[in-house]
């Protein structure tokens, strides 16, 4: 405090601010606030597949593009399938041709048991025959819908509305049915954080959290905490409206809320500083004085901007919120 006396008696003419509205110091629960950081995961991440092997011949999308359920992204060409459905269109045209010849062969042998020169043995052949072919074309039908509805299924879509998060592969690329075609997040973000485990006991679920590095959005819900521990880290889930999925896993600031304490709370318009020295006017029994102080950081409150003060008062100060400066009065040094 003697630095405090000496910078005054350097000063030519030092003013002091004269009574105004005051405030008697009592002690103020705040919250003690944790600096962590924090990263946005996606709620979900899901893959858009190939569903059948091929080449990858029209690719729509890249990383960071956003997608609608059922948009198309890719299309997927297996030459063999074509093959495969020429050749079974093929067989059918040649088992159309039999069918048609038995048939010939039925009309002829009802014509011929009618005359009494058949058997109704041989009709029933004839008729089994006839029913075997048309048995044949509709297995073959059949099967060639079965390929062109794996042509069909070449058309990669998106499974739901959200994010490209990756594309690992490339036009002209060789693909295997299962593989990925991109990865998409879906259904929005939160943050996940990662909290020293010796301050596990003060999480509450439930509890306001601040961010910062997340534009538009200030504030958050812790969600979850869960119960298993990982390299001495306990594991929380952050609920955060409206928060953007431009960039996921990317960390952000967050402070979680480490219980409460006492201090001593100033508006901050009674802080004056001089010559590097912070100083608030106080009301003592011996009149009015500039007291130096060591003030803390700045707090929004209900009642406006306030802040905390480390040292110089003491609760009962009555201390002056928003004093006009005049001169006549001393620094108080005690």
């Amino acid at each position: 405090m003697h630095r405090a006396v000496a910078v005054f008696l350097g000063l030519m003419s030092f003013v002091t601010p004269a009574l105004s509205d005051t405030v008697t110091l009592a002690p103020t629960s705040v919250t003690e606030w944790k600096a962590v950081y924090g990263r946005i995961e996606a709620r979900d991440r899901a893959p858009a597949r190939a569903r059948i092997g091929g080449t990858v011949v029209d690719l729509t999308v890249s990383e960071g593009d956003a997608v609608t359920e059922g948009q198309i992204i890719a299309r997927i060409v297996d030459d063999k399938l074509s093959f495969q459905l020429a050749a079974l269109d093929a067989q059918t045209t040649a088992l159309t041709a039999q069918l048609g010849n038995a048939e010939t062969e039925l009309t002829r042998g009802e014509q011929l048991l009618k005359q009494g020169v058949s058997t109704v043995q041989r009709l029933d052949g004839l008729r089994t025959q006839v029913e075997v072919l048309r048995g044949q074309i509709a297995a073959l039908g059949a099967q060639a819908e079965v390929i062109r509805q794996s042509q069909q299924e070449g058309t990669v879509r998106a499974p739901a509305a959200g994010r490209v998060l990756d594309v690992p592969v490339s036009r002209g690329a060789v693909l295997l049915p299962g593989e990925a075609v991109a990865m998409i997040s879906v259904g929005g973000t939160f943050l996940r954080l990662a909290v020293p485990e010796r301050h596990a006991r003060l999480l509450t679920e439930g509890d306001p959290i601040q961010i910062d590095g997340v534009p538009g959005v200030t504030e958050g819900r812790l969600a979850r905490i869960y119960p298993l521990i990982e390299n001495g880290r306990v594991i929380a889930d952050v609920e955060v409206a409206g928060a953007s999925d431009r960039f996921v896993d990317a960390r952000v600031l967050v402070r979680l809320p480490m219980g409460d304490r006492q201090a001593l709370m100033v508006p901050a318009s009674a802080l004056m500083s001089r010559a590097g020295l912070d100083f608030v006017q106080v009301d003592s029994a011996a009149g009015p004085a500039l007291r130096t102080v060591v003030p803390g950081q700045p707090r929004a409150t209900a009642d406006g901007p306030m802040v905390e003060i480390l040292s110089g008062l003491v609760a009962g100060d009555r201390v002056v919120t928003d004093p006009a400066p005049t001169t006549g009065a001393e620094a108080d040094h005690e």
